[in-house]
């Protein structure tokens, strides 16, 4: 989620041309950091999929079952992530930066974000966002697999993180560290992976 750090203040979904207008500017003069924070939120975004999965590979017997359903919904939203911030960052950047009039790259960021597909993997991704974490923390709970405190401190964390807004940096390292705990207190090694929240 440090890649938000990297993202104009202020950046938001463009659904409508008044916004787009107004973010167009921005992005041009921000546009390596929008290309930069893009890249590196599609590999951590990738990594919380694969991060799901591990810990729900480590709750055995009670919470098992809550464990994959979190599993699941957290990585196919992580999935419609990595598609929902290319439309907010290198489509951004993109549109911001090619030789087409301020009109012609709102008209294509617009139509990009009000597609059936665009508002369906958002929404997808904004659902999972939320319930996903949840969904874990209710099994870490149920499984006593890690101290309580710690699966408190794991859904905090990641909801926090997923509110943080641009220049968010200090609440993501909070989040990172709320992950890599789980593995410390696991007999099955360590690790965790960085997450961002579109913006």
């Amino acid at each position: 989620m440090s890649a938000e750090a990297l993202n104009p203040r202020n950046d938001q979904i463009i659904t409508t041309k008044a916004v787009a207008l107004r973010v167009l500017p921005i992005a041009a003069r921000h546009s390596r950091e929008l290309y930069l924070s893009g890249s590196v939120s599609e590999i951590a975004l990738a990594a919380l999929a694969v991060s799901y999965f591990a810990i729900a590979a480590l709750v055995r017997r009670r919470g098992s079952m809550l464990a994959t359903v979190a599993a699941i919904l957290g990585a196919v939203g992580a999935l419609c992530g990595i598609v929902a911030n290319v439309f907010g960052g290198i489509n951004l950047a993109a549109a911001a930066t090619a030789h087409v009039t301020k009109l012609q790259a709102a008209r294509f960021l617009t139509t990009s974000f009000n597609s059936g597909a665009g508002k369906a993997f958002i929404d997808v991704y904004a659902f999972s966002e939320f319930v996903a974490p949840v969904l874990m923390f209710v099994a870490l709970w149920r499984s006593r697999l890690v101290p309580r405190w710690l699966s408190v401190l794991f859904l905090v964390g990641l909801e926090l993180a997923e509110q943080t807004a641009s220049v968010g940096l200090p609440v993501s390292l909070h989040s990172w560290r709320s992950l890599q705990c789980p593995w410390s207190y696991s007999p099955y090694g360590s690790g965790g992976p960085p997450i961002r929240r579109i913006s």
